[in-house]
């Protein structure tokens, strides 16, 4: 979009939707384009080893269920270590603030996991 092209009378309207929209916009041969404000990579996740090490307080193990006490705010980095881990004995991860819950198929399931897991702490 040009703005030299907006009617006078968008002008004051637009620019506040600008500044609301928290867009950035720069001038280009084609006219304005927002700007890219994110990283063009994603950031690594930190490897499970490492976020292991980092975050892992506790197993709890329950029957199928696998839960992992961290500290406070260490679930979600943690959690996402392990799903990016692609471990074929997870049905599905929940992570809250310091804990995450996993979730297998069975116990057989749960103990091999965990045996997976306590092994790369060790």
């Amino acid at each position: 979009m040009h703005p030299e092209k907006v009617d006078s009378a968008w002008r004051p309207e637009l620019s506040e939707m600008v500044v609301r929209l928290e867009l950035h916009l720069v001038k280009t041969q084609e006219g304005y384009k927002q700007a890219s404000v994110l990283p063009e990579e994603p950031t690594p996740l930190p490897s499970l080893a490492r976020a292991l090490a980092e975050f892992l307080l506790d197993f709890r193990p329950a029957e199928n269920l696998l839960v992992l006490k961290t500290p406070p705010s260490g679930a979600q980095p943690l959690a996402a270590a392990v799903d990016a881990a692609k471990f074929t004995e997870i049905a599905g991860t929940i992570a809250g603030d310091d804990t995450i819950l996993i979730i297998t198929p069975n116990k057989k399931t749960r103990e091999s996991l965990q045996r997976k897991l306590e092994a790369l702490v060790k």
